[in-house]
């Protein structure tokens, strides 16, 4: 019985490192190979709130209308992460708060962020306007990627440039889900 409830511990042990090196990408590429992310990036500019245009549909947002993500600088350098959507079905607002670090640099913006502890996902932003008012953002791989306007919504002239923008890198733009805002 003991040696029984020994590997069981151990096997445990084994399947939760295994799962956080999967899920963490601390020792992955954070970013698709055809990517690039943007550089200079000034993180003090894209702090605030960003309204989600679109998005390839995943678990955690499923459902949600009217998404934003907010972001603002905690104290150690990090950066503290809102995510908010209204889920019409169950008539109520669904929030994660996560936190993002940079991989690199800080002007890079090559980040991961973590809504669930030591498991992290890429957050690349692939495209940013000069004024940081749109942004193409991407996951660490072909199965995430954001359309996000300061306002509600984004000039068709971005908008196309965006998607071709993550054509190039190898999204099918067809999957995309337009967000109501």
């Amino acid at each position: 019985m003991k040696n029984r409830n020994l590997l069981l511990s151990m096997g445990t042990l084994i399947t939760l490192g295994l799962l956080a090196s999967a899920f963490s990408v601390k020792h992955r590429p954070t970013i698709p190979e055809k990517a690039h992310a943007v550089t200079p990036f000034d993180a003090e500019k894209y702090l605030g709130t960003w309204y989600e245009i679109a998005r390839i549909d995943f678990k955690f947002e499923k459902g949600l209308s009217h998404t934003t993500a907010n972001y603002s600088l905690n104290e150690d350098g990090s950066i503290h992460v809102i995510n908010r959507g209204y889920d019409a079905r169950k008539d109520k607002w669904k929030e994660s708060v996560g936190r993002a670090v940079f991989v690199e640099e800080p002007d890079v913006a090559m980040l991961k962020v973590s809504f669930f502890g030591p498991f992290y996902a890429g957050y690349n932003v692939a495209a940013l306007d000069p004024e940081y008012k749109y942004a193409l953002v991407i996951g660490r791989n072909l199965d995430y990627m954001w359309l996000l306007s300061r306002e509600k919504t984004m000039p068709e002239n971005i908008k196309n440039q965006y998607l071709e923008t993550a054509r190039q890198i190898g999204y099918d733009t067809s999957r995309l889900l337009w967000v109501e805002q």
